[in-house]
């Protein structure tokens, strides 16, 4: 039985990613109950988180323009590695509490992310054609979207009852190793093993499928890292990527809110009782189960439901699932939940069982959403899918940055009202855009029926 070298690549990825994200997502799952509790031990630490998150994002959304720039030089897997190592500096500061490393990791780790996140998008499209792009995209968001059980696990244990330094070095020294561990393996990624065939995308006539994307550049370096960088800024302006930078904008509103944001709001309600602060880890691990299941089910039936109804169907699903989610976390918690403790109520008596529901429903509606962008993005835009992932990471690390940036002064209510208008304005563009592509594609297939006739 041959093994398909390029699937193994996407496993690979997966898993690395897995790895270095159960670190990163659990560290930011904490980050802000954390710190507060070493400033109650240690007033002079005076780090704060959501700035702290706010800097990431920012530095994140500035690089991403760079990084197409990098890629064309080193090539993707040099990237993700360089980008994985900037993420273990990060989780191992922790091990340091000091305000002015904090926030200069918090710049590092930005720049690493720029690289690992595109990286990662043009390494998923190389081992990809348009049978397996989606299934590709499904399978890795899973995959990796399982680094939400692992860590929260171990923190709702060890947070049971409190939050002491002992706990705490000991929760960060595990993070680090596990994501040194993914360091290791996204090292070990291999070349993509044959030429990338492809369908129907932009700029491809049907008599001309088979697309490699470009290796780094070897001859003239400095301009290839340049026309890198034009080719980032005049996709940007295109049509279709204005219009799908609402939805990307959307994701970057809803990863702060659920990654860091909605779980502070879970601990510091103390209408839900004394064990609050290990509803944190479990309210990530919802969020996991969520992020999983909905990764699974579009990877298995992807190819299904895009033959059948188009992408449109699961993005309008993650629609439905997120406005649930929205209403049920406006009834249920006070408003001045995600900065401190709080003993007000929402509008109804605070409920654990909503609250944990809330969760799930964030984990799979944001599958939903990021599934459907990779497999659109990198069937649509295969010999500029570096560019546009870049593109994809600045719109969503923009929104990111200010979200967490006005999440420490925004009440919980003013933030449910941002993300409803967004997830509308990002649903509507996005349906329109694969709505558009899908019709052009079947055009081009009924003219070429019609030539071959």
């Amino acid at each position: 039985m041959r093994i398909d070298k390029n699937f193994l690549n996407v496993i690979l990825l997966s898993f690395g990613f897995m790895l270095v994200f159960t670190a990163f997502q659990t560290m930011g799952n904490i980050e802000k109950t954390v710190l507060v509790s070493i400033n109650e031990e240690t007033p002079d630490f005076t780090g704060e988180a959501y700035t702290s998150l706010a800097i990431i994002y920012a530095v994140f959304a500035t690089c991403n323009w760079l990084a197409p720039s990098y890629i064309s030089l080193t090539g993707p897997r040099f990237a993700i590695f360089t980008g994985a190592c900037c993420y273990v500096l990060f989780i191992a500061i922790f091990l340091w509490p000091q305000k002015i490393l904090l926030y200069a990791a918090s710049c590092v780790l930005g720049t690493g992310a720029a690289l690992i996140w595109t990286g990662h998008g043009q390494y998923l499209t190389e081992n990809s054609d348009t049978d397996t792009m989606s299934r590709n995209s499904g399978i890795f968001w899973a995959i990796f979207q399982m680094s939400m059980f692992v860590g929260n696990l171990f923190v709702y244990f060890m947070f049971a009852d409190s939050i002491s330094a002992q706990k705490r070095s000991l929760v960060f020294g595990v993070l680090t190793g596990l994501a040194v561990l993914g360091a290791c393996a996204l090292a070990a990624l291999r070349r993509t093993s044959r030429a990338l065939v492809l369908g129907e995308a932009e700029g491809v006539s049907s008599a001309d499928k088979e697309l490699r994307i470009p290796d780094p550049a070897k001859g003239r370096p400095l301009l290839a890292a340049w026309n890198a960088f034009l080719d980032a800024f005049s996709l940007f302006f295109t049509p279709r990527m204005l219009l799908l930078s609402s939805t990307f904008v959307y994701t970057g509103l809803v990863l702060t809110f659920y990654s860091g944001v909605y779980s502070s709001c879970i601990g510091f309600t103390k209408a839900l009782g004394d064990s609050r602060k290990s509803l944190i880890g479990l309210s990530g691990i919802l969020i996991g189960v969520g992020e999983v299941t909905g990764g699974a089910l579009f990877g298995i039936f992807a190819s299904k439901v895009s033959r059948v109804c188009g992408a449109w169907s699961v993005i309008i699903t993650g629609f439905c699932v997120h406005l649930f989610a929205f209403i049920t976390i406006f009834l249920n918690l006070p408003n001045d939940s995600p900065v401190k403790d709080t003993d007000n109520l929402g509008f109804i008596t605070s409920s654990t069982a909503l609250a944990l529901i809330g969760s799930l429903a964030l984990g799979f509606g944001d599958a939903c959403f990021n599934t459907q962008i990779y497999s659109l993005l990198g069937s649509i835009f295969v010999q500029n899918s570096a560019p546009a992932f870049a593109l994809f990471k600045f719109c969503q690390s923009v929104a990111a940055a200010v979200s967490f940036a006005y999440s420490n002064v925004l009440g919980l209510y003013i933030q449910l009202l941002v993300l409803t208008i967004s997830i509308v304005a990002g649903t509507a563009t996005f349906c329109y855009v694969e709505y558009a592509v899908r019709r052009e594609k079947m055009n081009s297939q009924s003219d070429s029926d019609l030539t071959a006739n």
